[in-house]
Parts: structure tokens; C-alpha cells; sequence
């Protein structure tokens, strides 16, 4: 394991793991996290690629399936460069990135309007997923926040920020597979962190499986859909 992990930190397996794919992911996931089958956890899954993986967990632990759609605050000009996220819920968190507003010095009114048009995105993207059911809450509840992996985890500590701020009592990250020294990071944000493989050296998420298909918006809608049943 590498030094840069806290003591806190579960790491499963060794770090030449590869997974055949995301489904074979999230059952290798479930088993490592079926202690947490008592708690009546709620299952929040990061699309779109985190899907397939927390349906399996959700499945092994009989727990119910949700998304936690967060979106990136686009910098003028620069699309690709994020000044900050929004995350949806309930009491959707807008989350701005000091740095890149001191170095961008974006107007206010502009910041306004891509907070707008991103959660209008987020609104949409959960209606295509579930129609008019709302967001489950959160508050109160022990919460698994499920990726496919994790490489620079700037969404996930947001995602994770928000359910804090939204009154998750328990939060638990669970991955396949992270950077190491990004799961050093975002693991401050969790109260209890489980990763089956820390790579080292790490090149990106993909090369940790066998199969890295793009998943699309209507697996992820049949996934959600099966997990209701």
C-alpha cells in the first residue's frame, strides 16, 4: 500500500488488479462493503460510469439506488477548465474553486447564469433518469457513494461535501480503483473510505479493467430501472 494512504483507508486488493469490467467491479465492491447490509444504506452512484458498479452493491445489499448528478461550473471561454460544481438534491450545493476564480475573475452575473443553465442540466438528466420521482433523501441515512474509479476526485469530494451539508449521518466512499494520492484527498471528506486497488504508478481509470465501454444513458436508465423492481 502506498505511504500517501491514511491508516483509515481499506485498500482490498493488490495493486496489479484489474477488473474485467464494471459489473465485475461492483460485486468484487459488494462483497468488501456487505458489513454495511444492516445499516440500511442508501446507494448513491456517479454517473454515469458509477452506475453499473453500485448496481451491483445495491443489489448484494438489498438497498435502494439513487444518482448524485454533480455538474462543472465552466470557466468563459474555456469550457473544459472548471471555476466550480453544482451537485443536485434536495438543496442542490453550489461549490466554487477559489483558485480558478482568482485567476479567471469571472463576472458574478456569469457565474449566476452558468449556476442556472448547470442545474437546469442536472434537473433534466434526473427526469430523463426517473421521471417525476424525486431525489431520495439523505438526511439522516448511512450513504455509499459509488465511482468507477477515482484519478483526480474533484467531483467526488463535492459529491461528498453536498451529502454533508444535505445531513447524511454516515458517509462511506467506495471505489474499484483510485490514484492513490487523490484518494488521500477525497477520503478527508468520507467517514469511512473502502478501495480495492491503489495502482502504482497509476495512468488512468480505464486501464484497470479489461472492458471500459462508455456507458450510455440508456443503460444507465435500464440499470435504475431494474433496481427498482
Amino acid at each position: 500500500m502506498s505511504s500517501s494512504i491514511p491508516d483509515d483507508v481499506a485498500v482490498v486488493l493488490g495493486r496489479g488488479q484489474k477488473f474485467w469490467d464494471r459489473a465485475d467491479a461492483g460485486r468484487r465492491l459488494a462483497r468488501a462493503l456487505i458489513g454495511f447490509a444492516d445499516t440500511q444504506p442508501l446507494v448513491l452512484a456517479l454517473p454515469r460510469g458509477g452506475v453499473p458498479v453500485a448496481f451491483e452493491v445495491a443489489k448484494v445489499l438489498h438497498a435502494p439506488l439513487d444518482v448524485l448528478l454533480v455538474r462543472k461550473i465552466r470557466a468563459p471561454g474555456h469550457p473544459e477548465y472548471g471555476i466550480g460544481a453544482v451537485v443536485d438534491g434536495a438543496d442542490p450545493l453550489f461549490v466554487l474553486n477559489e483558485e480558478a476564480m482568482n485567476t479567471v475573475r469571472p463576472t458574478q452575473q456569469y457565474v449566476e447564469a452558468e449556476k442556472r443553465r448547470q442545474l437546469e442540466v442536472i434537473e433534466n438528466r434526473r427526469k430523463l433518469y426517473f421521471g417525476d420521482r424525486p431525489a431520495i433523501p439523505v438526511d439522516g441515512r448511512t450513504v455509499i457513494v459509488i465511482d468507477d474509479g477515482i484519478a483526480t476526485g474533484g467531483t467526488v469530494r463535492v459529491a461528498l461535501k453536498a451529502l454533508r451539508r444535505n445531513g447524511a449521518t454516515r458517509i462511506v466512499l467506495a471505489v474499484p480503483v483510485a490514484h492513490p494520492e487523490s484518494l488521500r484527498r477525497v477520503a478527508k471528506d468520507a467517514d469511512e473510505t473502502i478501495c480495492l486497488a491503489t495502482p502504482d504508478p497509476f495512468v488512468a481509470v480505464g486501464k484497470h479493467y479489461e472492458t471500459f465501454d462508455q456507458t450510455s444513458d440508456e443503460d444507465v436508465i435500464g440499470l435504475l430501472r431494474e433496481g427498482e423492481a
